[in-house]
């Protein structure tokens, strides 16, 4: 592991918004540096389909297939991007690292062997973009009785940690996970957890009210009034009581859950007010209760640049530092796709991509499976 490599790292989050990728060069001891980042956003058909597919349906196993071989196609196409800009050829790289598109996610469930389902074609990208792939990272970690999420601590470790106060991560993507990083030289272990919904609600609600994608800079939000009432019954939701590990996903955060809960005389932006303060609320009330001691909190994911959602933490927060991963020198939007690399390239030198401590795992696993080229 003396020599340095290129790899690409691909994610596709459930905000649902399209694919980032990264091409970096990872040292001998994983620590990577981007060269390049390239987003393609998905094609509306594609969206939907996606989005739909998280529930039970009509013939979806086909469905299911017919959509992994559209993301491959979105995929390929910021690969061959990544290697444009990179000005590398595809020998170069040593491997892709393609998370998928999470459409369910039940760990633990049915006598406590669950499953988590990545639509994915690993194969046809292989075949695309004459690259290996690794994928399916998750699974391992299922079949060793984790939660086979959050996988991104152990890479929020390697880049973010070893502060000289204790630190967290903060990814606020459709959903959120907070990743607790002790002050160098305390011997407490990494840890991490889901702690609720990031952007799905507020973007769910933005396209029904609005027919806008999303928040811009959390203006609409920042123009409504927080409803206490609304804000008390979104927090009653038993998920966010429950002590880690854990983890959850459009599973439970979606329209359904959401909807019983309003009422008819709530505005809508004021419905959109409350969502970002619970969005807000539910990862600064989980780092207070698992630690306290949090001195600097990095965000990042799309809700990294939501600027009054940042505000909200920040108000709920008045003791820790708020801000962006661009102030440890990794832009917010290249964080996962860079850890998705660097879970690439754990597997192929056959090192532990998950934290028991984190997922709850019997024990450290090499995650992923490989598609030769």
């Amino acid at each position: 592991m003396g020599t340095s490599e290129l790899l690409i790292g691909l994610m596709s989050g459930t905000s649902l918004d399209g694919v980032d990728g990264v091409l970096a060069r990872f040292d001998g001891q994983g620590r990577p540096t981007v060269l390049a980042h390239a987003h393609r956003p998905f094609p509306t058909v594609l969206r939907d389909e996606l989005l739909a597919l998280n529930q039970s349906g009509h013939d979806e196993l086909h469905r299911g297939a017919l959509a992994g071989n559209a993301l491959a196609e979105v995929q390929s196409n910021v690969v061959s991007e990544l290697l444009t800009i990179g000005d590398v050829p595809a020998q170069a790289v040593r491997a892709v690292g393609s998370h998928g598109q999470t459409v369910r996610h039940r760990p633990g469930e049915f006598d406590g062997t669950g499953y988590t389902l990545q639509l994915n074609q690993p194969a046809l990208l292989a075949e695309r973009c004459g690259i290996d792939v690794v994928s399916d990272f998750r699974s391992r970690d299922v079949a060793a009785g984790g939660q086979g999420a959050p996988l991104v601590p152990a890479f929020h470790a390697m880049v973010f940690g070893g502060q000289t106060t204790a630190a967290a991560a903060l990814n606020l993507g459709g959903m959120a996970n907070l990743t607790l990083l002790p002050a160098a030289g305390d011997a407490a272990p990494v840890r991490g957890f889901d702690c609720g919904p990031g952007n799905a609600l507020l973007d769910f609600w933005i396209q029904r009210e609005q027919g806008l994608a999303y928040d811009a800079d959390g203006r609409w939000s920042a123009g409504g009034q927080v409803d206490e009432a609304l804000l008390e019954r979104l927090l009653d939701e038993p998920f966010l009581r429950v002590a880690p590990p854990k983890s959850t996903g459009r599973d439970l955060f979606n329209p359904a859950w959401l909807m019983p809960r309003l009422t008819a005389e709530l505005r809508p932006q004021d419905v959109q007010a409350t969502l970002a303060e619970f969005t807000a609320r539910c990862a600064a009330d989980a780092l207070r209760t698992q630690a306290p001691d949090t001195a600097t909190l990095l965000c990042c994911g799309g809700g990294a640049l939501n600027r009054d959602l940042m505000h909200r933490l920040q108000a709920l927060l008045p003791q820790v530092r708020v801000a962006s991963t661009d102030a440890a020198g990794l832009p917010p939007l290249q964080v996962e796709a860079t850890a998705f690399a660097w879970l690439a390239w754990a597997f192929l030198h056959r090192q532990p991509g998950n934290r028991p401590e984190v997922t709850g795992a019997r024990g450290l696993r090499v995650l992923g499976a490989l598609h030769p080229a």
